[in-house]
């Protein structure tokens, strides 16, 4: 076992000196948000609401796996976004004026899961009443003391965002939460339950430095991941196999989670949009990879695409469709200008590809473009994947992304020589008063540089694991 750490170490060591050029992120990050930022982010909401009003969040739910496992927790993100607090079963009520409750004057009230020493022992430790409101800098009560605040407060409207619906509901999941929640419904039964998405997605949609300075460390870590694989990539290596280096990689750098399911498709896999089952064993030496990954770090989620061939070196049929789409993504890019309209980098990517695939022989009308790129080209990230946004006019702060694809899986109506080609390209782009910014760009993008970078050499490729039989 200790001969087996030093060689993973020296084996790190030596990827560590080997991208030494393009890493620009610390071993060991330190930043964070602190609470000032989520204090800032509640006096914002605050401008929002109506007088006289009050904002009710809920914690995310616990989910269950399994029997008695659950799923790794993961906060709503309005209810991190607001609070920074990480634990579930809690609640955040935001006034719109300060409200004298029990004879103190408080502004925002946070109801969170009190010190529990039998579930701490199995759980982890919670910030419980008094941590809380040290670390997080908000007036906090235990939420078993919820129900006597509900009615404290003289209010013309309630705004709440609610549980899902599809919430268990039993003691070892949410009962306290829930409990919680139907409180607050049986006594304030007139809710409006619509508005706080609204108002949340406009303050969420620009962000502010401190959150873009996570985002450009999740989206470099993810663009490192993609360099240490394409430079690892080999024929015969499996799906699962590539998604663990990238994952490798993440976890190197500090983000603990990826923003969602690894998509790692090859040949004709690459052509399922969200494929995530990474089930094949062996990748042929003709086939494309399309790898679609991102980190999340401390929140926030990357969302980095790059489709590159097995053996490093693209055939003549795979190079035409991976110059098209490579095409259409500079179209989309160039659109993503403050003031232009959501939709512009899809459109301007669905005009390239419908053109370049008449061109080709692949499609005789525009109409049929519809077939082999059939997703729009732009969502926003952030706390979520695809975050909340109005997706309304561009904005300078807010961050994008822009994949554009084509995917022609096998039966296709088209000449078999590209029956299995599935390529998508996708860069984060950071929208600025005078333009945009690729935020991405370290990860190789064009064929002359993806080819350039498979034949470095890769410091995983002297890392041999004994078989297993």
């Amino acid at each position: 076992m200790a001969a087996f750490r030093l060689c993973v170490l020296l084996v790190w060591a030596t990827i560590t000196a080997a991208t030494a050029q393009s890493r620009v992120l610390p071993d060991k990050p330190s930043d964070t948000l602190d609470k000032e930022f989520h204090r800032q982010r509640r006096e914002q909401l605050r401008k929002q609401l109506p007088a006289r009003s009050v904002a009710v969040f809920f914690a995310a739910p616990v989910r269950n796996r399994a029997n008695d496992v659950d799923h790794y927790y993961h906060q709503d993100p309005d209810f991190y976004y607001l609070t920074g607090y990480t634990e579930p079963n809690a609640v955040l009520i935001v006034y719109a004026e300060p409200q004298t409750i029990n004879g103190k004057q408080v502004q925002d009230l946070l109801f969170v899961q009190p010190n529990n020493p039998q579930a701490e022992l199995w759980n982890g430790k919670r910030l419980g009443v008094e941590g809380a409101a040290t670390t997080l800098g908000i007036t906090t009560q235990s939420n078993t003391s919820f129900k006597s605040y509900i009615d404290k407060a003289t209010l013309q409207q309630v705004l709440v965002k609610p549980l899902p619906t599809d919430v268990r509901d039993d003691a070892r999941d949410n009962a306290d939460l829930y409990s919680l929640m139907e409180q607050f419904n049986a006594k304030k039964p007139n809710t409006d339950t619509k508005a706080l998405e609204t108002v949340m997605a406009q303050l969420r949609e620009q962000k502010t430095p401190e959150e873009l300075e996570l985002l450009r460390k999740a989206v470099m870590i993810s663009a490192q991941g993609q360099i240490e694989v394409m430079k690892a990539m080999k024929p015969n290596m499996s799906e699962l196999e590539i998604q663990g280096l990238h994952e490798f990689v993440h976890n190197k750098y500090g983000a603990q989670h990826v923003g969602y399911p690894s998509i790692v498709g090859a040949g004709n896999n690459g052509c399922v949009l969200h494929y995530i089952e990474s089930a094949k064993s062996s990748i042929t030496n003709k086939e494309l990879v399309l790898m679609d990954v991102g980190a999340e770090y401390k929140g926030y989620t990357a969302d980095v695409t790059r489709t590159i061939p097995a053996n490093g070196k693209f055939s003549p049929e795979q190079k035409a469709i991976y110059e098209l789409v490579l095409q259409a993504q500079d179209a989309g890019i160039k659109q993503c200008i403050a003031g232009n309209q959501f939709a512009a980098p899809t459109i301007a990517s669905q005009e390239v590809i419908a053109d370049g695939l008449i061109k080709l022989g692949i499609i005789k009308n525009k109409s049929e473009a519809r077939r082999y790129f059939p997703h729009g080209a732009t969502h926003y990230i952030g706390l979520d994947v695809h975050d909340a946004g109005t997706y309304g006019p561009f904005k300078p702060n807010s961050v994008v992304t822009v994949e554009p694809g084509i995917y022609i899986p096998e039966g296709s109506p088209c000449d078999k020589k590209w029956w299995g080609i599935g390529i998508r390209i996708e860069d984060d782009i950071l929208i600025t008063e005078k333009g945009w910014e690729n935020l991405s760009k370290l990860a190789p993008r064009t064929i002359a540089d993806i080819e350039k970078m498979m034949a470095q050499p890769s410091a995983l490729d002297d890392f041999k694991l004994p078989e297993i039989k």
